[in-house]
């Protein structure tokens, strides 16, 4: 069992090499908020792994099978729920049967803790597409990682671009050795302003501009999905599928360049960064893409995720079907 060894390098050292990584989403965060890009490459990555803690979030048998030298695993689903839908250290259920709900924030700030992750630490997600399931759902896996990081305090957050396909693609060292971090004691105060309540989002309704990140035909109402079955969207909302955030090749699915994620977003939401966002999205999960590239990747201030998502809004509201707003 390998222990994780994390480097202290100074904070100058860390910028100069993200700049000289040179890699498209920089330049849209705002100047000295970050250490690490938000997306990396797997070049970046092979030359700096040194320097960060790696978390694979992929389920046990894959990370067992082969891993980026140094990882440690931390799954993003280790059990399953027919109310209240996958669970693990990243994500609970709720009696009432909503999917995709942080978990207790102690809990969570005892996970970070035993990964060896202090505030400090840079961390960069791998994920890879699941078996039998969309794409996008494993590769949304990462951003509701790197999400919940932040919200725990964790700044230096990054996602591997492309994840462990692309990695074990080129082909570029694997390692079947699993590593643990050295557990240390996480102290912090969670964001709760990120994620807002569906009173919150009701009485917002016309005020702020809300984003469904759903599949546009599910934003229509063409198409219905099991966790909330009404059609349609809620009201006002405008479609920006979070599918679209992506490359759509066979072999590793990489983000967009950083301009076109631009042009999407202002296409839609509009180009003054400070005004409020509320995303959407079935459960929890395509939400948490649009807020990584929203406030991470394009510099949007005022970002927040709806966690209920349309799986609690049909409970108690209707949607609006048939109407692009």
């Amino acid at each position: 069992m390998e222990k994780r060894i994390l480097f202290v390098v100074p904070a100058f050292i860390l910028m100069v090499s993200l700049f000289i990584a040179g890699y498209a989403y920089a330049k849209h965060v705002p100047p000295w908020t970050r250490t690490i890009d938000p997306i990396v490459s797997t070049d970046w990555l092979s030359a700096h792994s040194a320097e960060v803690v790696i978390l694979d979030i992929r389920d046990p048998v894959a990370y067992a099978t082969g891993h980026i030298p140094g990882s440690i695993n931390e799954p993003f689903v280790t059990g399953f729920d027919p109310c209240k839908g996958p669970s693990s250290n990243w994500i609970t259920g709720s009696d009432d049967c909503l999917w995709l709900q942080l978990p207790d924030a102690n809990d969570l700030l005892i996970t970070i803790g035993n990964l060896g992750i202090s505030k400090g630490s840079r961390v960069v997600v791998v994920t890879a597409p699941n078996p039998n399931e969309p794409p996008f759902f494993g590769l949304a896996n990462a951003t509701r990682v790197a999400d919940t990081l932040i919200y725990a305090g964790i700044k230096n957050v990054a996602i591997l671009d492309g994840g462990y396909p692309k990695w074990a693609a080129e082909p570029r060292p694997i390692s079947t050795v699993p590593t643990t971090g050295t557990p240390v004691t996480y102290d912090a105060k969670v964001n709760k302003e990120m994620f807002v309540s569906i009173e919150y989002v009701r009485k917002h309704i016309g005020k702020t501009v809300i984003i469904d990140a759903r599949d546009a035909e599910v934003y229509f109402g063409a198409a219905i999905e099991s966790f909330a079955p009404k059609e349609g969207h809620i009201p006002t909302a405008r479609s920006l599928p979070t599918p679209w955030i992506w490359k759509l090749d066979s072999e590793s699915y990489t983000y967009k360049d950083g301009e076109i994620l631009s042009a999407m977003a202002s296409g839609v939401i509009g180009k003054h960064k400070a005004n409020e966002i509320i995303v959407y999205c079935g459960v929890g999960g395509y939400a948490s893409s649009w807020w990584f590239v929203l406030t991470q990747i394009l510099g949007y201030e005022n970002v927040k995720i709806y966690d209920g998502s349309a799986q609690e809004w049909v409970m108690y509201y209707d949607m609006v079907p048939y109407q692009w707003d």
